[in-house]
C-alpha cells in the first residue's frame, strides 16, 4: 500500500505474456494504470501512464512510479521509460534512475 497526501492507494501488477500493467485501486474511484512491455526477460519498456481526472492531482501517478521502481528493483530489472510522465519523474528523482537501461 502505498500513501499519498489524500487518498490510499493499493498498486498491483498484472502480468501477461509480452506485457502488463502496474493498477493503482482507490476506493471508489476509477483504476489508474502504468502499462509496459516486456522486452526479453529483463527490461521492460514503460509506454503509458494514466490516472482519471478523478485521481488528478492526488499523487497517483508518482505512486504508480515509485511502486514500479520498487518493484523492478526487487526482481532485478532494468527499464526503458517510453512514457513522456514516467520519464520525467524519474528525471526529478535521481535516487531512482538506478533501475533505467540507459541512464540519462
Amino acid at each position: 500500500m502505498v500513501e499519498v497526501p489524500k487518498v490510499k492507494v493499493s498498486i498491483t501488477r498484472e502480468d501477461k505474456p509480452t506485457g502488463g500493467r502496474y493498477v493503482a485501486h482507490v476506493e471508489g474511484k476509477p483504476e489508474a494504470e502504468m502499462t509496459f512491455s516486456k522486452a526479453g526477460e529483463k527490461i521492460l519498456i514503460i509506454d503509458h501512464t494514466g490516472v482519471p481526472n478523478e485521481l488528478g492531482g492526488l499523487g497517483v501517478g508518482k505512486a504508480l512510479v515509485e511502486y514500479m521502481v520498487m518493484d523492478v528493483r526487487a526482481r532485478g530489472l532494468k527499464v526503458i521509460p517510453l512514457c513522456p510522465f514516467t520519464n520525467a519523474t524519474l528525471r526529478k528523482h535521481p535516487e531512482w534512475q538506478d533501475i533505467l537501461k540507459d541512464p540519462f
